[in-house]
């Protein structure tokens, strides 16, 4: 099991779509954060404007990236890239962990 040595973490937590997404910041000493969360089945889409790696940890989710017309299907141990300053969709087919890296 992957696991993060020396970061500190935020109490408080994201929550989006009335709950159905939520996350918590993980903070590390270079100044990088990361997002650990989960979301429930439906769909989504979220806006960003830095660059993210979204590593799916377990579930399954279909994503359509910016620029395409045509859903992609993930699986827990699988990952994806979104650009910055873009928006991104997401159906989720089942409960999903996910760990966003900003880039």
């Amino acid at each position: 099991m992957k696991q993060f040595e020396n970061v500190t973490v935020e109490i408080e937590g994201n929550s989006y779509f009335d709950g159905a997404v939520t996350s918590r910041t993980v903070n590390f000493p270079d100044g990088s954060r990361k997002t650990l969360g989960f979301m429930l089945p439906g769909t989504y889409e979220f806006g960003t404007d830095q660059a993210e790696l979204m590593e799916i940890t377990s579930g399954e989710l279909d994503v359509k990236l910016p620029g395409s017309s045509e859903w992609v299907t993930v699986h827990g141990g699988e990952s994806f890239s979104v650009p910055a300053n873009s928006k991104f969709q997401v159906n989720v087919k089942s409960i999903t962990d996910y760990c966003c890296s900003y880039l």
